[in-house]
């Protein structure tokens, strides 16, 4: 007797239904903001130096620095030595003795300012300083404000994108902000010929004349979010 045998093989099909996807729109909201810079950071470096043979000490220019200071009107407290840990820095000058420098940081709030301290630093022959950075005192609370710009400007620009199809923008399913961006801060001045002066440390001659002229470039804050709603 023949016996007649089926083989059924079973490849782990399921049966269960495919769900359908929810219904989406991606949007990317950017924001962006200027503002004066009113943090501005100048280096003061004061050396030990020889006038007619006779040593002009740290000491002595560092407390005419002081009177200089308080008589432009700042407070003290925006004074201070760039180094904590190293009060005096030994130099070598000219192979023949050995100096001592001192490097100060001041901060000031506006370019007038800077106008002074710099006209003030001429008389005082102190010519190694230059604007070391400028920030904003509330740059963080800026930095959050720009945030807020941002996502807001997704959320508007998918309101009015579904709305022209007759859709309605629904629940936030991811949030991405792409990297912030700050703009470098810069001291620019007219004439041109005079920026590379102060960035190099000099006091260009009749400095006092042109204090007027001294403008910052705004410190451009800007934020980029990507966003995808869900469609109601």
């Amino acid at each position: 007797m023949a016996f007649l045998m089926t083989t059924i093989f079973a490849f782990g099909q399921t049966n269960t239904p495919k769900t359908e996807e929810q219904p989406y729109i991606e949007v990317t909201g950017s924001a962006e903001k200027e503002v004066i810079p009113d943090e501005i950071f100048i280096q003061i470096i004061i050396r030990e130096r020889y006038v007619n043979r006779t040593k002009v000490t740290i000491e002595e220019q560092e407390e005419k620095l002081k009177n200089s200071v308080k008589s432009i009107g700042i407070d003290l407290t925006n004074l201070y030595l760039s180094d904590a840990n190293a009060d005096y820095v030994k130099i070598s000058w000219q192979k023949k003795d050995v100096l001592t420098k001192k490097d100060y940081t001041l901060k000031v709030t506006n370019a007038m300012t800077v106008g002074q301290v710099f006209q003030d630093l001429e008389k005082l022959e102190i010519t190694d300083a230059s604007i070391s950075k400028v920030s904003h005192s509330k740059i963080d609370s800026l930095r959050k404000e720009v945030r807020i710009m941002a996502i807001k400007a997704a959320k508007e620009k998918a309101d009015y994108l579904l709305a022209a199809i007759g859709e309605q923008t629904g629940k936030p399913l991811i949030i991405t902000e792409n990297t912030q961006t700050i703009y470098r801060e810069e001291i620019s001045r007219m004439p041109a010929r005079n920026v590379n002066s102060i960035s190099t440390g000099g006091v260009p001659a009749g400095y006092g004349d042109m204090e007027n002229e001294i403008q910052f470039q705004k410190i451009k804050l800007t934020s980029s979010i990507y966003t995808k709603f869900s469609i109601k």
